[in-house]
């Protein structure tokens, strides 16, 4: 991957560009979870559709109905898919 800075550029809460991403953990419709440089990245939204991934620039575009981004650290994000899972299947 290309050394980048991790950059966000939003238009209308409708295109989200992405810089300094290193992978794309999973995605849906409705959210779209990113392994960034800073910390993992989490999209929310409706029709969410990824447009371009690229990783060898790490570039990452998304279209649809943004409704919100947050960050998560990578053992946070760990932490609460075990304890979604554990609660399922208890």
């Amino acid at each position: 991957m290309a050394d980048t800075n991790h950059t966000i550029k939003m238009d209308n809460r409708e295109n989200i560009f992405i810089t300094g991403v290193n992978d794309v953990i999973s995605f849906d419709e409705e959210t779209v979870i990113v392994d960034t440089q800073m910390e993992i990245l989490i999209i929310q939204g409706r029709n969410l559709h990824v447009n371009k991934l690229n990783l060898d620039d790490g570039e990452l575009a998304i279209d649809g109905e943004i409704n919100g981004l947050h960050y998560e650290m990578q053992g946070a994000m760990n932490k609460n898919k075990s304890s979604f899972f554990s609660k399922i299947f208890k």
